[in-house]
């Protein structure tokens, strides 16, 4: 059970990384992911992705008319690959070992978020970053980096609408590979439950916020933050 003050720190820390995402379509889990690691270890992955389909259907429903059908449906089959590989990971591994390979994987998506690789939304692209994103998704609750290079270069409210209806969807897929592998169950989903308000809020101010918040600006602290609370997991594991 989460202690008061633990759930006061996560409930703000999913707030400002749901106001990012709702303002800019990007950045819940790779904000939120690795610091609540830092604060209370048991919130990550199930409980933030749990908690995360408020905020992912808010904004599916809001960018519902510019959702790329066809690309959605392709990365998530390749997301229900990723993610069944994942599940057997998960199924083996230590706690240590999935603690550095959680602030890899941090370390990792916000080195792909940074790159300025350029891709476009083919089937094949729109497969393999479905695959990587159900793979990190299910591990470490970050799967959007992958999609994200796929479609950075669409519309916004295209990259919103597509990204959000695939995280909705794909959320209930890594919840299944958890609970098949006993890593997502009733106290997971209660305290994922208890942090969904902030997801609300933070749709909220963000909608609000949309069109006064500097994306250049904000986009490079997210990834900024990002990497260094990664890499301050992998220390703290390994120290």
């Amino acid at each position: 059970m989460l202690q008061p003050t633990d759930l006061i720190i996560a409930f703000c820390i999913c707030t400002l990384a749901a106001t990012l995402q709702s303002a800019i379509g990007f950045g819940l889990a790779l904000v939120a992911a690795p610091l609540l690691l830092l604060v209370e270890p048991s919130l990550v992955p199930g409980p933030l992705i749990f908690a995360s389909l408020i905020l992912t259907g808010l904004t599916a429903y809001r960018d519902r008319a510019h959702i790329d059908l066809n690309g959605l449906w392709t990365a998530l089959f390749g997301r229900v690959l990723g993610s069944i590989l994942a599940a057997f990971f998960l199924a083996f591994t230590s706690q240590v070992f999935f603690d550095l390979t959680f602030g890899s994987m941090v370390v990792l998506a916000a080195l792909l978020s940074s790159t300025g690789i350029h891709l476009t939304p083919t089937r094949s692209a729109t497969l393999i970053a479905g695959g990587a994103s159900g793979l990190m998704g299910t591990i470490s609750s970050i799967g959007g980096p992958p999609m994200a290079l796929v479609y950075q270069n669409s519309e916004a409210e295209k990259i919103r609408g597509t990204l959000a209806g695939y995280f909705l969807l794909g959320a209930g897929i890594s919840l299944f590979a958890l609970w098949s592998v006993d890593r997502f169950g009733p106290e997971q989903a209660l305290n994922g439950f208890a942090l969904s308000p902030s997801m609300a809020l933070g749709f909220w101010i963000g909608h609000t916020m949309h069109h006064r918040i500097p994306r250049a600006v904000i986009r490079p602290l997210i990834i900024g933050l990002s990497f260094s609370s990664g890499f301050i997991v992998i220390v703290k594991t390994l120290f």
